[in-house]
């Protein structure tokens, strides 16, 4: 029997905004289990995350079928807190799930497959413990399968309610546009796209949001602080325990903690102070600036950094003298 009672107050200063043109909304910041939370991870501080999240108004939690690690470590561990602690809130709670990349040998284990796609969401509610997971995404286009196969897939899995809505990760424009299409003929629309999106990598820029707007699509960005170059923890050296320290200075998608770089996020730090802010709380300010993003999606190691994401709602607002300079900052 759990002994977690959640705060009472735990929706009176949490923004919500609608995902797109659904009913469906979402807290301006949500917390990814991509990191943290794998079997190598101590379960007791994950625990103490999500609940420190979920006190804070964050009813969304993201996952993926590969996150760890191992590969499906932090569906388990999830599934181990929410059964501790969550099970008698599950519909408060927002849980999107994802399948795309490599997770078992052979031809069916990755990509876009109808095979594949199913196949794996099973495997991921069996590790989690629920009966359906909210959203379920495609994580990345297959360039191999039809794309009307991979859409149909995601009807076929919101239609046979092992979720609820339907979801599209790191496409480009023109893949939204043709997967927005599909979905809206077989009758489930296509509620949110999950684009990586910071300071430092600003594709969506270039197209997407507007299709985005024009499709009335719903919109969440991943590694909104550049895991984690865009707070302080670089500005003085590189922590023994941080992701640059255990990847060697290589992030997942190429990221590198540079002197140029790091020349840039202390100039990126003093605008920040000035408002009043941390670094990281400005940097989801930024990416929540937009009127078609609904949330952003951060990852977090300690109870206090979730904290600190969640305060960055207190300013939103940027002048047009702050963002010029960030500009500045980021061409230079």
């Amino acid at each position: 029997m759990t002994t977690y009672l959640p705060s009472e107050t735990r929706y009176d200063t949490m923004r919500y905004r609608r995902c797109g043109r659904s009913g469906l909304k979402l807290p301006s910041i949500s917390l990814g289990l991509w990191y943290n939370f794998g079997g190598v991870d101590p379960r007791e501080n994950g625990r103490a995350m999500m609940r420190r999240a979920f006190d804070l108004g964050i009813t969304h939690f993201d996952l993926a079928n590969n996150y760890g690690p191992p590969p499906g470590s932090a569906e388990e561990t999830f599934g181990h807190i929410f059964a501790q602690d969550f099970k008698p809130h599950r519909d408060e709670l927002i849980i999107s799930n994802k399948a795309g990349y490599y997770m078992w040998p052979g031809p069916y284990g990755e990509w876009g497959s109808r095979k594949y796609l199913v196949a794996s969401l099973d495997q991921s509610l069996k590790r989690m413990g629920l009966d359906y997971v909210d959203i379920f995404y495609s994580h990345r286009p297959d360039p191999e399968t039809p794309l009307e196969e991979t859409m149909g897939a995601l009807d076929f899995i919101v239609r046979s309610g092992r979720a609820l809505y339907a979801g599209i990760s790191t496409y480009n424009p023109e893949q939204t546009r043709q997967a927005a299409a599909i979905l809206r003929g077989l009758g489930t629309p296509c509620l949110i796209h999950q684009p990586r999106y910071n300071m430092f990598d600003r594709w969506i820029e270039g197209g997407l949001l507007d299709v985005l707007a024009e499709e009335g699509i719903g919109c969440i960005c991943f590694s909104p602080l550049d895991q984690g170059i865009l707070t302080d923890k670089y500005l003085r050296d590189i922590p023994g325990d941080s992701r640059a320290a255990k990847l060697e200075n290589q992030f997942h998608w190429g990221d590198r903690v540079s002197p140029a770089r790091i020349a840039q996020v202390r100039q990126l730090n003093a605008i920040a102070q000035a408002r009043g802010q941390t670094l990281a709380q400005m940097a989801i300010a930024w990416v929540l600036r937009h009127p078609q993003m609904t949330s952003a999606l951060i990852g977090a190691s300690k109870v206090r950094q979730i904290e600190d994401a969640v305060a960055a709602l207190d300013n939103l607002a940027f002048s047009a003298e702050e963002l010029a300079a960030i500009e500045r900052i980021l061409a230079g």
